[in-house]
């Protein structure tokens, strides 16, 4: 009897423990590595957008072929053509989303306080962006790597030619840290001139205060083509990194994160389908399960995801599956010409895959 008066007696106060340590994990906005980040409650931001009639979507807005607006205030870019896919699953108008710049700095709080509904920004997927930083990555949707770019007179070949020179660097990115890891690892000293603005970084690199500006292989490309001399310019064979490049929601959100994840997917399905922005009618009767699933015939898929069942076509009608969307900004007929290499489809060597859509 005496062990049980015990047991009855400590009960509550373990119960009040175990409630403490609960609510001290929800409670948690610290927002240091490794705890649940300050973000704002986010379970209802479908709501919110629908309620708008619009989505914000964050973007660099200063990198061709990603994200770039045009002497006509018109914004252009895969990241942008993302977001234009959102918007057309969700309102079917791809015009349905207000762009809004932002630096790599300023990104991830843009996107932890509500600024913005989704951040299409050339980010790159880490371990500690997704769990630290609070962000839920969509699918890749770019695959690349860093990579440094030289004056082709500079005689610099190799990584190893960069001893004791000055290397441009943009702050708070994974291109800081990659450049210190990789040139820590072979020995060599280098020089870091870094700045938190990538207008000013490039800008430094082209009046030739550094020997050479480190950023995705893709940033060099699309950077280096508006520089005053880009013939001048050399983009060095050493990859240095892998650089997954995805859009990305606020946690605390997973039927949102969903609907953005599969938007992404749609863009890959239609291509593997074989269906664009230009066949899609023709698909209409199809007697083919997976392309009726797809297209929202059969089956009420869209609606797990509060979506219409035929969010996939209005993606695809409206912006065009990921090869015409590539195509469109980096492709062959583009300034850029930049190979799809690793971005082809799975069935074409390169990484690109779709769930089943089932």
């Amino acid at each position: 009897m005496r062990k049980s008066a015990l047991i009855l007696a400590i009960a509550p106060l373990a119960f009040a423990i175990a409630a403490c340590a609960t609510n001290s994990g929800q409670t948690n906005t610290s927002g240091t590595p490794g705890s649940n980040p300050a973000a704002p409650a986010t379970r209802n931001r479908w709501d919110n957008i629908k309620s708008r009639n619009q989505l914000i979507c964050g973007v660099s807005g200063e990198v061709p072929g990603f994200s770039f607006v045009g002497t006509d205030g018109k914004y252009s870019g895969i990241d942008v053509d993302v977001c234009r896919a959102i918007a057309a699953a969700l309102f079917d108008n791809p015009d349905a989303v207000e762009f809004r710049n932002l630096n790599s700095k300023e990104r991830f709080t843009a996107l932890q306080t509500g600024e913005v509904d989704v951040l299409s920004r050339n980010t790159t997927w880490t371990l500690s962006r997704d769990t630290s930083v609070g962000l839920e990555f969509a699918p890749v949707v770019f695959y690349d790597g860093q990579a440094i770019m030289v004056r082709k007179n500079s005689n610099i070949k190799s990584l190893a030619d960069l001893k004791d020179k000055a290397i441009c660097v943009q702050t708070g990115t994974t291109t800081e840290q990659n450049l210190t890891d990789q040139m820590r690892k072979r020995g060599i000293a280098y020089k870091p001139v870094v700045f938190e603005d990538v207008n000013v970084t490039f800008a430094t690199y082209a009046e030739g205060r550094c020997d050479g500006i480190t950023a995705d292989r893709s940033a060099l490309v699309s950077r280096g083509s508006i520089l005053p001399k880009p013939e001048d310019n050399v983009i060095l064979d050493e990859v240095i990194s892998s650089e997954p490049l995805a859009p990305a929601v606020a946690k605390g959100d997973i039927r949102w994160g969903d609907a953005v994840k599969w938007v992404v997917y749609s863009l890959v399905k239609a291509e593997e389908l074989g269906i664009t922005s230009q066949n899609i009618g023709q698909f209409a009767a199809s007697n083919d399960p997976d392309i009726k699933r797809f297209l929202g015939t059969e089956g009420n898929l869209g609606e797990g995801l509060g979506l219409t069942n035929d969010f996939a076509a209005r993606i695809i009608k409206h912006v065009g599956n990921y090869a015409e969307i590539y195509d469109r900004n980096l492709g062959p007929k583009t300034k850029l010409n930049l190979a799809r290499g690793q971005n082809q489809l799975w069935s074409k060597g390169g990484l690109l895959y779709s769930p089943p859509f089932r």
